[in-house]
């Protein structure tokens, strides 16, 4: 079956399906014209994964599961394992967050070195708290896409612009025929690179972010 059907069946974007693929969890087959053929094996497969990683189970963990390392009991062990820290540093945090709100006075007067030193503690003691330096790569990805089509619309639409602008300007006939057929051109391109642009959006907010290095 082609990957369309699998996004279907599995339902998760294609994205992450080659994303799978590059990372070792799938290996899929091919027909003799060399395009890839999915089988119900490798939907089962897809499933496998999808339920894991919805518990947050780490792609390496997930790896080791597949090649025999590791059994399932051993990776919900370990996962159990690692949300319980979660949990506790989350506690922590609750924690920290109520003792804030019980003695906090007005912004301007709050001691933000003293919370900040608290907090240093905290992390000393594995408490774990988001990472300020952290950047929306998902956000630039957006944005990169959004440059991206605009130039290409630009460079799809300008040629168009200047025929009619040279047209106007010198009162110079061009044959209808090319005008059509610039005309019909730049729109079905134009039309391509927006819907290039809605599935890569699409992929942005829905795919595995960052890859494995978050992992």
């Amino acid at each position: 079956m082609k990957i369309k059907q699998v996004e279907e069946l599995v339902d998760i974007t294609r994205k992450n399906i080659r994303f799978y693929e590059e990372q070792g969890l799938l290996s899929v087959g091919r027909s003799e014209n060399g395009y890839r053929e999915y089988s119900m094996e490798d939907v089962k497969r897809l499933k496998q994964i999808r339920l894991l990683r919805g518990l947050s189970v780490p792609l390496d963990d997930i790896r080791q599961l597949f090649s025999g390392k590791y059994t399932l009991e051993d990776i919900l062990e370990r996962q159990l394992t690692h949300l319980e820290r979660q949990k506790e540093s989350l506690d922590k945090t609750q924690l920290y967050c109520r003792q804030l709100l019980a003695g906090t006075p007005r912004l301007e007067t709050l001691d933000v070195d003293g919370c900040l030193e608290q907090m240093d503690k905290l992390k000393q003691e594995g408490v774990k708290f988001m990472d300020e330096s952290h950047k929306d790569s998902r956000k630039k990805k957006q944005q990169g896409a959004l440059l991206g089509a605009g130039i290409m619309l630009f460079l799809t639409l300008a040629p168009v612009a200047a025929v009619f602008g040279i047209s106007i300007s010198t009162g110079e006939h061009i044959p209808m025929w090319i005008l059509v057929a610039f005309t019909c051109i730049s729109v079905a391109v134009s039309v391509a690179i927006v819907a290039a642009l809605v599935g890569r959006i699409k992929e942005i907010k829905g795919g595995e972010e960052d890859e494995a290095s978050k992992y």
